[in-house]
């Protein structure tokens, strides 16, 4: 008898069955590997052609903060008299640019100005151009530049960038402003998402 084992032809035939097996299941598990690998491609690509940038950009080019003790008339519009009051303000003026970079007209409809103070944000809509020109008329003497107003019925066209100023006031007193955390702009669009810009350090002149 020899030591040797040797395998009889039906042993042999009985593990063919097997080898074919471990085979075709390598074969769907790589099937099955590039299959995920196809559809997350798949899907990575639809999210990024999906993506659209933001309708518009800007930038703060400038802040001037000056506070101002604000005095009410002695009289009405009807020139009848009435008590006089006093309360502190802080009035922000900034120069900002906006530019539209989405394939439609983009119609501004307001701003505000947004301080971070310890009780939370404080926001104030900026005047209109006309409220703009006014506060240069009431004080002749305040400290920031009178530049063009920025309209809120401004309309900014594909491709277009606009600038101007605005001002907005803050009945805050001076000490209370200065403990502020924070300081950005929201611009509001009809119909649109709304951008909010914050001055780039050394942009807030204060005075």
């Amino acid at each position: 008898m020899s030591l040797l084992q040797q395998d009889s032809p039906e042993e042999l035939d009985d593990a063919a069955p097997g080898e074919d097996y471990t085979k075709g299941s390598s074969h769907v598990v790589w099937a099955t590997v590039v299959a995920a690998v196809l559809v997350t491609l798949a899907i990575a690509i639809y999210v990024i052609a999906g993506q659209k940038p933001p309708i518009a950009s800007g930038e703060i080019e400038q802040v001037w903060v000056h506070p101002q003790l604000t005095v009410t008339p002695e009289f009405d519009a009807n020139g009848a008299p009435m008590p006089q009051k006093s309360f502190d303000q802080v009035y922000v003026f900034a120069l900002v640019k906006l530019h539209n970079q989405s394939m439609h007209p983009l119609f501004l409809h307001n701003i505000t100005a947004n301080a971070t103070l310890n009780d939370g944000i404080h926001s104030s809509y900026a005047a209109t151009a006309a409220d703009y020109d006014r506060v240069f008329l009431a004080y002749p003497e305040m400290p920031a530049p009178h530049g063009k107003a920025l309209s809120m019925e401004t309309t900014i066209d594909p491709g277009q960038t606009v600038e101007g100023s605005i001002v907005s006031a803050f009945r805050l007193s001076k000490q209370e402003w200065d403990a502020r955390k924070n300081l950005n702009f929201t611009f509001a669009f009809r119909y649109q998402q709304s951008l909010v810009l914050a001055p780039p350090p050394g942009a807030v002149i204060e005075q």
